[in-house]
């Protein structure tokens, strides 16, 4: 039986045909939500992804020049598992993302040039609960999105947009933010769960450089343990959970 002292999430929106996710990292979503995303693929919904970064700076044993291009190939390669065949990268600086307007502007643009209703992004705050500290290119890039929702669709900010033909887009009815220690919704992710291990997989230069556990042991005992958890306030069906800001 349920603890009665725990909030349920409710389900996730469903009203909606097309949503950009916008993180900071090559391995963001997968460690975030990709089982809720090959859910959505399946129902025939489009999801496209832009990441801040190229994930440069996440392998010491690699420079960020070879670090970059090996890190693109393994997100496009795990997006595609989960039905993602765009991804974009707006090579701002892994590690150093500064919140402001230039990074406002680039996800404004990007959301001008996809129209979706639902935005995802990943957790935009100090910790991930607790004493968790969260990164600074998480908090840029989640805070950034956040803005750049209301941003895409004034006209009078970053009129440029508009002269390189981005007409603004109002149309964003949802942000959902993965990673949440204050969820308030879910997606089951039954359907989706193997397919986010093998999603996560795609980046295992960035896991052997991570831990010396076995990559596929290390992959599905973290999202099916995460899933689990989250399932306790769902019905008990393992499941992702999100922030989700309504507009």
């Amino acid at each position: 039986m349920a603890d009665p002292m725990i909030t349920r999430l409710r389900p996730m929106p469903e009203d909606w045909q097309r949503a950009l996710a916008v993180v900071a990292h090559p391995d963001d979503l997968e460690y975030g939500c990709s089982a809720a995303v090959a859910a959505w693929t399946d129902q025939g919904r489009e999801i496209a992804y832009v990441l801040a970064t190229r994930g440069e700076a996440g392998i010491d044993t690699l420079d960020p020049e070879r670090c970059a291009v090996l890190r693109e190939r393994e997100q496009r390669a795990s997006a595609a598992v989960v039905g993602v065949s765009v991804v974009e990268f707006l090579d701002h600086k892994d590690g150093v993302i500064e919140y402001g307007t230039a990074l406002r502007r680039d996800i404004a643009a990007a959301i001008r040039r996809h129209r979706p209703e639902l935005v995802i992004t990943l957790n935009h705050r100090d910790t991930w609960g607790g004493v968790a500290w969260n990164t600074p290119d998480h908090v840029a890039v989640g805070r950034a999105t956040l803005d750049a929702a209301a941003d895409a669709g004034n006209r009078w900010i970053f009129p440029e947009l508009t002269e390189q033909g981005l007409e603004p887009w109002n149309g964003v009815r949802w942000v959902a933010v993965a990673g949440s220690s204050s969820p308030t919704h879910a997606v089951d992710a039954t359907a989706g769960l193997e397919r986010a291990v093998h999603s996560l997989l795609e980046h295992r230069t960035y896991i052997e450089a991570l831990t010396d556990e076995d990559p596929e042991t290390y992959a599905r005992r973290f999202l099916t343990e995460t899933a689990t958890a989250t399932g306790e306030r769902f019905d008990g069906k393992p499941a992702v959970a999100f922030e989700v800001f309504a507009r």
